[in-house]
């Protein structure tokens, strides 16, 4: 073997020695890198019909109450729903309760699972179930189109004291909250 033959062969070899050696230092980091944390699961929301409906209403009179219609292909709702998630937070203390109603049909479902995974609402959320639209949209509001994003505001006595449909900005939603809420008062603290 010539000389030049022997040097290229071991710088072969050396190469070839540092790079099992990079790669085993390499798997070495991967191994002890954390384990990234998933998302905790996300239960799918119960599905309601326009009965479901009456009676989430029925469960919350007494209280301040906000329902937001979404549905993961609404570009405004995907936008507005984190800042809906702020409000909760914001006016829970107040006694605000705010309860959302996706209008995603079941294959639709990954997508779903996915948004409330990624936004993490404070409030219930639910979905309504397939059919009977037209006998669903009269439950909410009969002057009610179907078009969302739909917030709609119910006072404690259970009257539906106002609707916002189309995307609303923060101000808009603060403005109407506060309202609600102000109705929402004991009569006594009204008279104040």
């Amino acid at each position: 073997m010539t000389q030049a033959m022997t040097r290229t062969a071991k710088a072969f070899c050396l190469t070839l020695a540092l790079l099992g050696t990079a790669t085993a230092l390499g798997l070495a980091r991967a191994q002890t890198k954390p384990i990234a944390r998933q998302a905790p699961a996300v239960r799918d929301p119960d599905l309601i019909d326009e009965e479901g409906f009456k009676k989430l209403l029925d469960r919350y009179r007494g209280k301040a109450l906000l329902i937001n219609f979404w549905a993961t292909w609404c570009e405004p709702c995907r936008d507005e729903y984190p800042m809906l998630n702020q409000l909760a937070k914001q006016y829970a203390p107040q006694g605000l309760h705010v309860i959302g109603i996706s209008l995603d049909d079941d294959g639709e479902m990954i997508l779903v699972r996915r948004f409330l995974a990624k936004n993490q609402p404070i409030f219930p959320n639910f979905r309504k179930r397939p059919g009977k639209e037209q006998e669903f949209i009269n439950a909410v509001n009969r002057r009610w189109s179907g078009a969302i994003p739909a917030s709609f505001f119910y006072a404690s006595d259970g009257r539906q004291i106002g609707a916002l449909v189309g995307e609303a900005n923060r101000e808009t939603y603060e403005a109407a909250i506060r309202s609600l809420l102000e109705k929402s008062k004991p009569a006594s603290a009204n008279a104040r």
